[in-house]
């Protein structure tokens, strides 16, 4: 059995109350009384891209007794997320990194578009791509990134969703290891699935964004921040579970 925690939009730097809901997140996270197998976190993890609010996350993520495994939003700016936060030199193409926990693979995608805050997976990435679902055999994947690739009926996010899904769906179609997408972007807790697998929609930290038929609103911060558990089973049946953190 595989446990993952899903947390994404963050936004660190915006306000005193993202980052207070930021660190209640992150302290529930380190209390569990039992481990989990690794943190996803699918991007917009700063607000402004600012090498500060990095700073301040990479703090966040050091307190946790896990292994953390990051992917870059539209709100990150490439080059001080990866010196931020991966301690490495600012990148020269997309910042597409595999990593592993429990055996299973994390291939954790860079779905941004420089400026702009849609988002699509670059040929190199899909090629990358493509190139870790074959290396990993048997092993279980979790394909992670930002934005996703379906319509989820809220306009404001349907208009910056990930463009291309098409060509994502033909790489995933190749293989049969892949367990589940996880994606955030859309600052709420949402099921579906694509290419024949589950896509799951981690909640956001900071806020929720209202659907059509709840009312007029776009954003509601009254929520408390939430979080989602991914269980992968032995039989490789995946069962999720959102969590609020009050």
């Amino acid at each position: 059995m595989i446990t993952v925690a899903h947390v994404s939009d963050v936004h660190i730097g915006t306000s005193e109350r993202n980052e207070h809901r930021a660190r209640r997140v992150f302290a529930h996270l380190a209390r569990l009384p039992r481990p989990v197998d690794a943190v996803v976190v699918t991007g917009d993890i700063a607000d402004h891209g600012a090498p500060e609010e990095y700073d301040r996350a990479r703090a966040l993520i050091a307190a946790l007794p896990y292994p953390v495994f990051t992917c870059p939003g539209n709100h990150d700016e490439l080059g001080a997320y990866v010196k931020g936060l991966l301690g490495e030199e600012p990148p020269q193409g997309p910042v597409n990194r595999v990593r592993t926990a429990a055996g299973a693979v994390f291939a954790m995608c860079d779905s941004t578009v420089p400026g702009r805050p849609g988002g699509y997976l670059a040929d190199p990435t899909l090629q990358w791509l493509d190139a870790v679902l074959a290396d990993a055999g048997d092993a279980p994947v979790f394909v992670c990134f930002h934005h996703p690739p379906v319509v989820i009926h809220a306009p404001y996010l349907d208009e910056m969703r990930q463009s291309g899904g098409e060509r994502l769906a033909a790489v995933l179609d190749r293989h049969r290891n892949v367990a589940a997408v996880l994606t955030g972007h859309a600052h709420t807790p949402a099921a579906t699935t694509f290419a024949g697998r589950p896509l799951l929609i981690a909640p956001s930290v900071i806020s929720t964004v209202t659907l059509p038929w709840e009312g007029d609103g776009l954003i509601d911060n009254e929520p408390p921040a939430a979080l989602a558990f991914h269980v992968l089973d032995d039989e490789r049946r995946l069962i999720t579970h959102f969590r609020v953190v009050a």
